[in-house]
């Protein structure tokens, strides 16, 4: 996801800056492949771990935390349906319209089906409490906001204008599948810090996952009003105005919830500003979230047009980039030491029967 936003903000410099276009295209690119070969990678080895270890995938789906990280999985899909859309699909024409619309309709049913199973399985499975909740309850909740905005980028490249009207229609009702179930779950998490204060210092990053669901449902609110403006009147869909009008209150909605996230980019900011925390593949907590924040900032300034918005959108596009940076040179350090990765669903088996051996121990 991190990385994917990253490619997908060099994209979006290149538009606005033409001046060094070529340079801010050719390093999308190469985070867009870096992109690629990450997810392959790691969608492989989850894919290996689960096949040849069945028992892990039931241990890791009854873990309250680790299981919420299944909303991951479309999310950063979703940067890969975006970029090959904006960046391949009009060099290649042709099929490659179908396979990316294809690749999006995949990424609506696993969002759709971690939005609807992870909190089903929160009620049901879980051993939750409110003073060790985090915002990592926010993951599959957003997974279907991230396809929404996604399928305004979808509708944008398919040449039969029915079709983006369906993706149309689809990603609204992914964007209210997501948003106000965000909320619902931000407000719960707001009195969570209200009482219990922050978050311990190795989960402190999760602060910055608000902002996510925000500047995310902020771009994708606006992207598909600048596709209904085009779609709508092209199909006759509803009334002659319905584009317009879909155009402008996506424009305010979209106001309204940047100026929500930037209370919440407050809170990260404060809250990071008074700990001191570890390295942890947390870390990457920072680059997505604020990645479409930035996004969401330079959609803004170009709808508007501001130059405000466009200064301030580039400006958080670099703090990502460079957040970015920082993080990828930390996780490598990590991954050579060795002290990265873990499966919290294993660490609570293992102690388990540690305490089992243990106490037969003490019997004998």
């Amino acid at each position: 996801m991190g990385t994917g936003i990253v490619s997908i903000l060099f994209h979006s410099f290149s538009t606005l800056y033409p001046s060094h276009q070529a340079a801010l295209h050719i390093l999308s690119l190469a985070f867009f492949l870096l992109n690629i070969l990450i997810f392959s990678v790691i969608l492989l080895i989850t894919a290996l771990r689960y096949f040849l270890y069945p028992a892990t995938w039931d241990l890791m789906l009854r873990h309250p935390v680790q299981s919420l990280f299944l909303g991951t999985l479309p999310m950063g899909f979703s940067t890969i349906v975006n970029m090959f859309c904006l960046v391949y699909v009009p060099k290649w024409g042709g099929a490659s319209v179908q396979i990316a619309w294809a690749m999006w309709w995949v990424d609506v049913v696993v969002s759709v089906a971690c939005c609807f199973g992870l909190p089903f399985q929160m009620m049901t499975k879980h051993q939750n409490r409110h003073e060790t909740m985090t915002a990592a309850w926010l993951l599959p909740i957003v997974a279907p906001i991230v396809a929404a905005a996604s399928g305004a980028v979808v509708a944008s490249v398919l040449p039969n204008p029915q079709h983006a009207l369906w993706t149309i229609i689809t990603s609204y009702v992914l964007w209210g599948m997501g948003i106000p179930l965000a909320c619902v779950v931000i407000v719960i998490y707001f009195h969570r810090l209200a009482v219990h204060k922050l978050p311990p210092q190795e989960v402190i990053v999760s602060v910055f996952l608000p902002i996510g669901p925000l500047g995310q449902g902020a771009y994708g609110i606006m992207a598909l009003g600048n596709m209904s403006l085009k779609v709508f009147p092209e199909t006759q869909a509803l009334h002659q105005a319905a584009g317009e009008m879909l155009f402008v209150f996506g424009f305010i909605v979209a106001l309204i919830l940047w100026g929500f996230g930037l209370v919440w980019l407050f809170f990260a900011l404060a809250s990071i500003s008074r700990s001191k925390f570890p390295f942890n593949m947390g870390w990457w907590g920072f680059t997505f979230p604020t990645g479409v924040f930035a996004m969401a900032t330079l959609t803004l300034g170009q709808e508007l047009p501001s130059a405000f918005f466009r200064i301030l959108g580039t400006a958080f596009g670099t703090s990502v980039i460079l957040l970015w940076l920082l993080v990828a040179i930390g996780t490598v350090s990590n991954i050579y030491h060795g002290s990265l990765f873990e499966a919290p669903c294993l660490r609570d088996v293992e102690r388990a029967c540690a305490m089992a051996t243990g106490k037969e121990r003490q019997a004998v």
